[in-house]
């Protein structure tokens, strides 16, 4: 069983053309009445009211905008006008999705809400190129309105034999229209719905990680520390009367006092360790291999160290699949392999033991899927019943730079 989370494929269904899933295509067209004919019929005979509201919608809105642009009103106008044309967009790609079988993505929102001052977002709204091509999209749609309503309306008296072939005839047409003019901007438009996602999955995973060292200080740290000011100021309170027991005291504050920096070393091992910084992957995993309950051989072959924070995400990602291999696999033996290819950086995790691990099965992988897929990664995990399971991680590769360098050299100068 092998499961794939990646993020540069497109979210919406694809198919034969941009927009299209392989389900849209509706079977071929018989001189048999169907259902798929009568909705294309009932598209067809749409069109013309559907086209001459967009024609005048478009024409109206256009003629007004730009005819006051001399006016300070003018812009703010043309600007509301192409965001209503998106809304047309949206109809007649929902006209099309019920009757034709046709499915686009929606085309992402303006970014209006996120500041930047009354002039960025005008402008931001009158380059839109969503809006723009449904303002186009309406504007041609009234002369072929027309046309396919007289020829179908005609049909269905004169031609009605060979109609479902006519009717396909020119439904294709509207499903290449729609395709072609009111899909999202290809790849760009696809691109920014997936940053999007994956701007809310950043900080979703942020705010987690906040709560649990939070919550790790409160009840980890802090109590023992807690416990240590109360047991001193009861053997200072003893010191004189009865110095055994003060000394008891200290000493059972000395060992809180080890317990708590203990607890404070593997918070900020949890956070980012330090042998990390210091010394690269090679050594920060073989650390982590060290505490995993099975024998595991790390192979790291890297002519340089990655970004700090591609390194720290493949040091999560490793730690946390080894912690898998000692919970849940059962594993003799284990391995991790780290190498980079071209312009990616490859982590492959691989054990012996019972396998059927899944992104669904609660033992965090799915977590560990959305954050590599929140920086152009991907996750597989190749798991069958009975093993071996083998999980590969894939990490875009960005080259360290000058401030990577200079936080590494402050941080091993911190430990010395």
């Amino acid at each position: 069983m092998t499961e794939r989370l990646s993020t540069p494929t497109p979210r919406g269904n694809t198919g034969a053309a941009p927009g299209a899933a392989p389900g849209d295509r509706p079977p071929p067209a018989r001189f048999a009445y169907d259902r798929h004919t009568w909705m294309e019929i009932a598209h067809l005979l749409a069109n013309l009211p559907a086209s001459l509201l967009g024609f005048v919608y478009v024409v109206t809105m256009l003629f007004t905008g730009v005819g006051l642009t001399v006016t300070v009103i003018g812009f703010p106008l043309l600007a509301a006008g192409l965001m209503g044309a998106r809304q047309l967009g949206k109809l007649e790609r929902a006209r099309a999705r019920v009757l034709l079988g046709v499915r686009v993505d929606e085309p992402s929102r303006l970014p209006l809400r996120g500041g930047g001052g009354f002039f960025p977002q005008l402008w931001m709204a009158l380059k839109d190129p969503v809006g723009w091509r449904t303002v186009l999209y309406d504007f041609i749609r009234l002369p072929w309105g027309i046309l396919t309503f007289v020829v179908t309306l005609t049909s269905l008296f004169v031609l009605w034999p060979v109609l479902p072939f006519i009717a396909r005839g020119l439904a294709n047409a509207d499903r290449a229209m729609v395709r072609a003019l009111l899909s999202p901007s290809d790849e760009l438009e696809r691109r920014i719905a997936e940053l999007e996602s994956d701007r809310g999955i950043v900080v979703d995973t942020a705010a987690a990680d906040l709560r649990r060292i939070e919550r790790d200080l409160h009840d980890g740290a802090q109590a023992r520390l807690v416990n240590l000011a109360m047991g001193l100021g009861l053997a200072k309170e003893k010191l004189l009367e009865d110095p055994d027991a003060a000394a008891a005291m200290v000493d059972e504050a000395h060992g809180e006092v080890k317990l708590a920096l203990q607890e404070l070393r593997d918070l900020a091992r949890g956070i980012h360790p330090a042998v990390l910084t210091d010394r690269g992957l090679d050594a920060a995993l073989s650390s982590v291999a060290s505490r995993c309950t099975v024998p595991v051989k790390v192979t790291v072959d890297l002519m340089e160290r990655p970004a700090a924070a591609i390194e720290g995400i493949a040091y999560f990602t490793v730690s946390e699949l080894l912690q898998n291999v000692s919970k849940h696999s059962r594993a003799r033996t284990a391995a991790v392999e780290v190498w980079r290819s071209s312009d990616r950086l490859l982590i492959q995790v691989s054990d012996d033991g019972r396998g059927g691990a899944r992104l669904d099965g609660g033992t965090g992988m799915k977590g560990l899927a959305d954050r590599l897929s929140a920086v152009d990664g991907l996750f597989v995990v190749d798991s069958p019943e009975g093993g071996p399971t083998t999980v590969t991680a894939e990490l875009p590769w960005r080259d360290r730079t000058g401030d990577d360098a200079t936080a590494r050299a402050s941080g091993a100068s911190r430990g010395r």
